[in-house]
């Protein structure tokens, strides 16, 4: 779910893979496996790809539906 989402993400901003891997300073290649399923995501790349898209962690990972950041 994470990857699929990821992705759907970067493609809905009309991203490129090397504009986010250079916004979280990682190499295009890792983000790509990120995105791809082959290596995990850390907590902080996670956190970092929630702020970016105005989204919470939950909905990266599919605990839920709902794209809206939590409050507060």
């Amino acid at each position: 779910m994470l990857c699929q989402r990821m992705r759907d993400l970067r493609e809905d901003q009309e991203k490129t893979q090397a504009e986010i891997a250079e916004l979280l300073r990682i190499p295009r290649k890792t983000y790509c496996n990120y995105e791809n399923g082959r290596n995990n995501v850390p907590n902080e790349v996670l956190c970092a790809l929630a702020d970016y898209y105005h989204t919470s962690t939950d909905y990266l990972l599919g605990r839920t539906d709902n794209p809206a950041p939590p409050p507060g």
